[in-house]
């Protein structure tokens, strides 16, 4: 394996570390912004760089069909590409494609289906899907699976986990090893422990750089997909990196790390910063609301945003008026939030402090905006 994880602190079943690669160190507990169409959307990439995120996020499917892989690889790789020098981890195209149940047919030699954009017709296998990967430059590559939709039974589930293995074999097999750049398989299995534990079993014996945890965060609810993190992680290597695909709202990440996950990726915060959602240390707030139209208040004074500059009245304003500035300033807060939430847990966690944090984290979400007025 050509990726170095060094773990610094553990309490309870949480860690912080350090993952590193070609193209710099990854700080974990780690939040990476999503970069779908290699760009984190209303942000520019320095201005994702100052919130202190390490590593981001592109999507595979997206950059297949526009631009395409190949002229991205002709313009210097993903990187050069969108001037980010940070690690980029790429997803492999399975959950977009699952997503596409209307125009998709899948087989055990790959997915067909049509391109949402202009119809036309694409083949991903896992040696596709690695060479795609390759070619965009990807720091860090996601093996090819299939994202079992929930709910789903036991028989399904098993029938699509056991595919995804033997694709995670043949993504193995297809992609070119070098230093500094890994390979992730992905742990499937739906919401069944023994599914979830084989798929473990598999993965490990192929062996990866780092093992993430798929099939989550797709309408289970965040009770049962704690429930599946209590059994799931424990079972998982723990020299490696583990990363919850698509996770999620403050309370879901810091929950995840005290069950032992290291890395998460979601649209949340930017989705919901040009949506006029706020997360804040006093939980979500919604700038359309009325009541802040007259708020000479900063955002979220607890915390070191750089929009702080702004009143709240102002940021309504600018959502009343349909001026692009507030989900640009929305997006970059949130960013900014989120990585500043990981500062914190990985240093409560440094000083085995983490149980004492959280309590703090959650009752401050729990009193709400309006207590502070």
């Amino acid at each position: 394996m050509t990726l170095t994880f060094t773990i610094h602190a553990r309490e309870g079943q949480a860690r912080t570390g350090t993952l590193s690669t070609k193209h710099g160190d990854i700080r974990t507990p780690a939040f990476m912004p999503v970069g779908t169409a290699a760009t984190v959307k209303a942000m520019h990439p320095e201005a994702v760089a100052e919130t202190g995120a390490d590593i981001l996020l592109g999507n595979t499917y997206h950059l297949m069909l526009r631009p395409t892989a190949e002229r991205i690889a002709r313009l210097g790789g993903l990187h050069k590409f969108m001037n980010w020098d940070k690690p980029i981890l790429t997803d492999s195209g399975g959950f977009q494609v699952m997503s596409l149940s209307q125009l998709r047919k899948m087989d055990e030699h790959a997915v067909t289906f049509q391109s949402h954009i202009d119809g036309s017709k694409h083949v991903l296998s896992p040696e596709r899907s690695m060479e795609i990967q390759h070619l965009l430059g990807s720091t860090i590559t996601m093996a090819l699976d299939e994202c079992t939709p929930f709910p789903a039974t036991e028989d399904v589930a098993r029938t699509s986990m056991e595919l995804s293995m033997r694709w995670a074999q043949r993504s193995t097999d297809a992609f070119q090893k070098r230093e500094g750049y890994g390979l992730f398989g992905i742990v499937q299995g739906s919401v069944y422990e023994k599914l979830r534990h084989r798929s473990i079993e598999a993965l490990t014996s192929i062996g990866f750089d780092g093992y993430a945890i798929g099939g989550l965060a797709v309408g289970e609810g965040q009770k049962m997909m704690f429930e599946v993190l209590d059994y799931t992680t424990p079972a998982m290597p723990a020299d490696k990196p583990r990363y919850l695909m698509g996770v999620g709202k403050p309370d879901d990440i810091l929950g995840a790390v005290e069950r032992g996950v290291d890395m998460f990726d979601c649209v949340i915060p930017t989705r919901s910063g040009r949506n006029a959602r706020a997360y804040t240390s006093m939980g979500e707030i919604n700038l359309r609301n009325a009541r802040h139209a007259d708020d000479p208040r900063p955002l979220d004074e607890a915390t070191n945003s750089p929009i702080n500059r702004y009143s709240r009245a102002y940021l309504h304003h600018l959502f009343k008026a349909d001026e692009m500035l507030g989900p640009m300033l929305l997006t970059q807060h949130n960013l900014h939030y989120y990585q500043e939430l990981m500062v914190g847990i990985r240093a409560a966690i440094e000083k085995n402090q983490l149980s004492s944090h959280a309590q703090a984290l959650r009752e401050g979400w729990k009193r709400g905006d309006l207590a502070a007025l």
